[in-house]
């Protein structure tokens, strides 16, 4: 990945985020919105974990992330042009391929509580809330509702 596909990556990355049903009732401030700008801009140059992105017509429409654990998708995002176009859904289950071929018995993602977007995806996936609670989130400096998702791996 070139140093102008990671700004894309963030670029998509921070859209998705902003988009997303997680803020539909609030939007946040915007020294939270420019401080999780930055981290995706960093988070492609950053990351010891892989980044997979999945194109359209040779445009970025998503990313999705293993950074840290190897059982758990730390990312996903699909740029709001492209979304209801099964972007996301091709992502996870790429992601959960790679999971399973590396021999974990389950595969973990995250994500906000009010994301129902998001979770509906996961859901459909074979995901099923196993936590929901308050965390604190770095990139944004506040508390937030999450949820945690696990599904088994044949």
């Amino acid at each position: 990945m070139t140093i102008a596909d990671h700004m894309l990556v963030g670029e998509v990355g921070f859209m998705a985020w902003r988009s997303s049903d997680a803020f539909k009732d609030r939007s946040p401030a915007l020294e939270i919105s420019e401080r999780v700008r930055h981290e995706f801009s960093i988070f492609p140059a950053s990351t010891s974990g892989d980044v997979h992105v999945a194109e359209l017509d040779g445009v970025i429409a998503g990313w999705a992330a293993r950074d840290g654990a190897r059982d758990y998708v730390s990312d996903l995002w699909v740029h709001p042009d492209h979304q209801g176009m099964g972007v996301g859904k091709a992502l996870v289950l790429h992601m959960l391929e790679l999971i399973s071929a590396d021999g974990h018995p389950l595969a973990r993602i995250d994500t906000h509580a009010s994301n129902a977007g998001a979770i509906r995806l996961y859901e459909r996936c074979g995901f099923a809330i196993v936590w929901r609670g308050i965390e604190f989130s770095t990139s944004m400096g506040i508390d937030l509702e999450k949820v945690h998702m696990e599904t088994a791996l044949p």
